[in-house]
This record gives C-alpha cells, sequence and structure tokens, in this order.
C-alpha cells in the first residue's frame, strides 16, 4: 500500500454542508485498450467529484500504479491492496496475446480526498476453490466532521461460487464490524464487486437483517434501496459491448452497504444512482458501471 501526497491546487472547494460522497467501480484491470480507458476512468471521476472511490481490478506493473496516476491527477491519496495470488489474472491476459501480464499485479485501491488514519487488509478464503487472490482493503479516512470507516472487495466471480461468497463474507463482516465507534466515527462503508444480485445469500448475509449475519446486531444497509425504485441499478449492463460479448444476463452485482445511521443522521443515505453507464467521448471506460451514494455528512 501507499500514498500519494496530493497537490494541493487540484483540490476542489468543499462546502461544509456537502454530503459524503462515495462511489465503487470495478475498472476491469488492463484489458483492452487501457490508456484510452483510464483517460476515461479519470474524465468521469473528474465530473462527478467522489470524496472516497472503492476501486477493484486496479493493475500496478514495476513502472506504474493505476491508483497513484488517478490520484497525482486528481489531487487524492491512495491506499493500495494487491492480490497475493495473480496468477489467474495473468493468464487471463495472455490468453489476449499480452506478454507483459507477468509482471502485472491486480489488486484493490482507495482513493481519498482527505488522508488515511489507518490501512489494514483481510485476505479471504478460497473455499476449496482455485485461490483467485481475494482480498478486503481498509482505511479510516480523515474527513472533516469525523472519520470514515471505509472498505473495498472483490469476491470470486464464477455464478456457480455462490457457496465460497458467503465463506467470503463470514470473514468480511466481522473485518468491517470491528470499525464501529459510536459518537466518534461515521458508520462504516463497504463497497465492491461482489459478483452477486442482492438477493442471493452471500448478500443476504452480508446485510444481516433478511439472514441472520456473522456479527449479531450489526447492520449493512444496501443503498440501492434509497434509488428511484424504477432504476434496476444494472452495474452489469448489456448495453456496454464488454458485457454484452460474455451472454450472461443484467445484474446489479456492485454495491456500496452503509452501517446504520444514528438518529442524528451522519452517514445516512441521501441520495444513490449509477454512472459511467455511457462511453466517454466514444470510450467505455470499464465493463462495470460504478455506484455513486452521497451520505450526510
Amino acid at each position: 500500500m501507499s500514498s500519494a501526497p496530493p497537490p494541493p491546487a487540484d483540490r476542489r472547494p468543499r462546502a461544509t454542508d456537502a454530503p459524503l460522497r462515495i462511489m465503487t467501480w470495478n475498472v476491469w484491470w488492463r484489458f483492452g485498450d487501457w490508456r484510452a480507458r483510464r483517460e476515461a476512468v479519470l474524465a468521469v471521476l473528474r465530473a462527478e467529484q467522489p470524496d472516497v472511490v472503492g476501486l477493484q481490478e486496479v493493475w500496478a506493473d514495476d513502472d506504474e500504479n493505476l491508483a497513484e496516476w488517478l490520484a497525482e491527477r486528481l489531487g487524492f491519496h491512495a491506499a493500495w491492496s494487491p492480490s497475493p495470488a495473480p496468477d489467474r489474472w495473468r493468464r487471463r491476459l495472455r490468453q489476449h496475446g499480452d506478454e507483459s501480464a507477468e509482471s502485472l499485479q491486480f489488486g484493490n485501491a482507495v482513493l481519498s480526498r482527505w488522508p488515511f488514519l489507518r490501512t489494514d487488509v483481510l485476505e479471504l478464503p478460497a473455499g476449496g476453490h482455485e485461490d483467485e487472490g481475494r482480498t478486503a482493503l481498509q482505511v479510516l479516512v480523515d474527513a472533516p466532521r469525523r472519520p470514515l470507516p471505509f472498505t473495498t472487495t472483490h469476491l470470486n466471480s464464477s455464478p456457480a461460487e455462490s457457496a465460497v461468497r458467503v465463506a467470503q463474507v463470514r470473514e468480511l463482516v466481522p473485518f468491517v464490524a470491528r470499525t464501529r465507534a459510536k459518537g466518534t466515527h461515521y458508520p462504516p462503508v463497504l463497497t465492491g464487486d461482489f459478483n452477486a444480485v442482492a438477493e442471493s445469500d452471500e448478500l443476504r448475509l452480508c446485510h444481516g437483517y433478511l439472514t441472520a449475519g456473522p456479527v449479531p446486531g450489526f447492520v449493512l444497509v444496501d443503498s440501492w434501496r434509497f434509488a428511484d425504485p424504477a432504476d434496476p441499478g444494472f452495474t452489469w449492463d448489456r448495453r456496454n459491448p464488454f458485457v454484452a460479448r460474455i451472454h450472461q444476463p443484467d445484474a446489479r452485482i456492485d454495491h456500496v452497504l452503509v452501517g446504520l445511521a444514528p438518529f442524528t443522521g451522519e452517514g445516512s443515505v441521501l441520495d444513490v444512482r449509477r454512472v459511467a453507464v455511457d462511453p466517454v467521448d466514444g470510450v467505455w471506460a470499464s465493463d462495470h458501471t460504478a455506484v455513486l451514494v452521497d451520505l450526510q455528512a
């Protein structure tokens, strides 16, 4: 993990009553025309102006790290968690004729307008399947009013591996719950590409309100419950040509989950929507759309 010192001149002014703007986005590692795509990713981030971003499928090599590249241009801080088992991803690039895959790392990252007070990483279980090197990256953000506990993750991807994801959630939720600090922190936020829909066993377990969760009394609210009911929220959307070629159905698999807010409302969901739903100057930034959530500051 590393932190990039932000150039203060690049920071946008922030009103004291502005909400906390949270984003999660799977940026599709280094597939396709990644140089054009990373410019599109940067354009979306500049346009939407999030405060804290959880990124999945972040790439790094000996010369450059995508999270740090973005942070430098946004004036943000960056934390990075490489996968301990990147071989599966390197094989996928080699199958497409990219011999640079041998030196590439794969992982999760967090970008933040404010510095980090703490960072930590949890390695997730493989559940008896091939170890895909899945992790969760947790940071404590030094937000202006109080610290924000923020975690981003990326669970196993196969539609047939719900049982693996359930095992991963059983370790992930206690990792998130330990950041609770009543009255001193915002409610914890968990973001990521769960590769699972909200109705799945793994997400029900993660939420803790339709199925008893791994931590008694701890609930994570699906922020999309506050969205326009007419919007299905597909983050895996066949409108995107990178998705259409996979021949799988549309799905909402990228989530922002938020701990229960106090009665005063700090950290409660004000608004939620998808972003990066269209190409930027003809370039699809990723095969996933992003989810953007405004929380009460």
